[in-house]
């Protein structure tokens, strides 16, 4: 049961939603979940949760690319794509901006191989951190 919540938690923290995966993170290692699995659980579910971003934006870009581009803060995180494309998945294990930006990834269609080993890495990588040294 921890696993799953644990599984919840890292999907819905990296979808658009503000949530915080990194504290039931900690939280079910606390109570009694191995740090490996702890790490595997969070990575896999945190990893399915961008692919989703990814292909939300890739499928839903054309149905909604003119109300997107009314809003501000969507036209500047497209041109931001655009222009930076795969350096700015460099920014993607970031809270609050990294999310979107895997959704933004799938927008301008970036290489979904490339995509996922970046940004996957990097999401990885920031729990390990945040599990092992801190």
């Amino acid at each position: 049961m921890i696993a799953l919540s644990l599984f919840l938690s890292a999907f819905l923290a990296a979808t658009i939603l503000p949530f915080s995966s990194e504290v039931a993170l900690f939280a079910a290692v606390e109570a009694g979940l191995d740090k490996h699995t702890a790490l595997l659980v969070a990575s896999v579910g945190n990893i399915l949760a961008i692919i989703f971003n990814y292909y939300l934006g890739y499928f839903l870009y054309e149905k909604t690319k003119e109300k997107l581009l009314k809003n501000k803060t969507t036209k500047s995180a497209l041109h931001v794509g655009h222009n930076y494309g795969y350096w700015a998945l460099l920014l993607s294990w970031l809270p609050l901006i990294g999310d979107p930006l895997t959704l933004v990834a799938g927008m301008v269609r970036l290489n979904f191989f490339y995509f996922l080993v970046i940004a996957a890495t990097l999401r990885v990588a920031r729990y390990i951190v945040v599990l092992y040294f801190t």
